[in-house]
């Protein structure tokens, strides 16, 4: 984690240097800046297996998905006010900068494995380690070389189910991150500092609804419901609710309508952290990380159709109301795709012999 934030933060702060420089320096600096960025959610994951109980998990998700929300509200907000102060290096340089200050603090602040922690105490050490996963990811379990079984995770329906999910939830968080400033400056014709404070406001309505579904999640399973019951609801209100907004948000007659439909969508979407991404560590504890990362990859692939694609589209169509139809459609598909093949049990991905 530590080396990826770095390289992401360097590849940020020299962006507009190499922008300068060629399109081919341009080009290499975002691809240094995605490869570095795709460590993020699963070392995320793979640590969340370790730090925390099956009944504490979605809180801890909601909670490290509200950063990237929050991220997304500030970076929107400040983006405009930096470029107009600094011109375009201002984002480029303040967000390397600050990316470079987190990577000290969380060197200094972390352990992979609770049993390396010199911040707890051994009350709260006990407590994890009693109500904790007992799996590989154990830091005293065998520390070999292990390859994991691909083929078999491959073939198996729940992973689909989360590679399915997750190609939705990046399809529709680029689409809505990329193109809602351009889509409110086109069909409302608010300035793009205007349009940023409007597609801003939804990731922070998205940050604290995360939270409050974790928190559901989770009282959900105290009380009984069972995991895989629990995960389908949370991911159904997590896509469902999207689509519905979705189609509000074509029919709005004014920006504030809008923004509020964007708002509840991805509000909404929020739901799907208590979902499929914590479903990663319930059916492969001890490949959580790596299938998350497999799932990435599909999510990366519907990201960049997505995010290519909504201009494509709209300039054959003429029209991006059609697009968002078309993602509200999608956004339906994959949540009954992932109703119908997922579960919240662990799944048998270890080679028989």
């Amino acid at each position: 984690m530590a080396w990826g934030v770095a390289l992401w933060s360097l590849a940020t702060f020299l962006t507009p240097w190499a922008a300068e420089v060629s399109i081919w320096m341009l080009l290499l600096m975002r691809m240094l800046l995605g490869i570095a960025e795709g460590v993020a959610l699963p070392c995320m994951n793979n640590m969340i297996a370790r730090w925390f109980p099956q009944t504490e998990r979605s809180r801890a998700v909601g909670l490290a998905m509200a950063g990237f929300q929050l991220g997304s509200a500030i970076g929107l907000t400040l983006s405009p006010i930096l470029m107009s102060k600094g011109g375009i290096f201002g984002p480029f340089v303040i967000f390397g900068l600050c990316g470079f200050l987190w990577v000290l603090v969380w060197v200094s602040a972390v352990s992979s494995t609770p049993e390396r922690s010199h911040q707890i105490s051994l009350h709260e050490l006990q407590y994890i380690q009693n109500k904790g996963p007992r799996h590989a990811v154990d830091s005293k379990t065998k520390t070999g070389k292990v390859i994991p079984p691909f083929r078999r995770l491959l073939s198996k329906p729940p992973t689909w189910s989360l590679i399915v999910a997750n190609a939705m939830h990046s399809w529709g968080f680029f689409v809505i991150l990329s193109w809602m400033p351009i889509y409110f400056k086109t069909i409302y014709h608010v300035d793009l500092r205007q349009a940023a404070w409007f597609s801003a406001v939804p990731w922070s309505v998205m940050a604290l609804m995360g939270y409050f579904a974790g928190v559901l999640s989770d009282l959900m399973i105290q009380s009984g419901i069972s995991v895989t019951l629990t995960r389908k609801v949370m991911q159904s209100i997590g896509f469902f609710g999207p689509c519905t907004a979705l189609v509000g948000l074509t029919t709005a007659p004014t920006p504030v309508i809008a923004s509020a439909w964007l708002t509840l969508a991805v509000g909404l979407k929020a739901f799907s952290h208590c979902g499929f991404l914590v479903n990663f560590q319930e059916i492969a504890p001890k490949y959580s990380g790596v299938l998350h990362g497999i799932s990435n990859t599909g999510g990366t692939l519907a990201a960049i159709i997505g995010t290519v694609g909504a201009g494509f589209f709209v300039e054959l169509v003429g029209s991006f109301k059609g697009f968002l139809l078309l993602t509200a459609f999608l956004y339906f598909s994959a949540a009954v795709f992932y109703n119908v093949f997922s579960t919240g049990e662990k799944v048998d991905f270890d080679e028989t012999t």
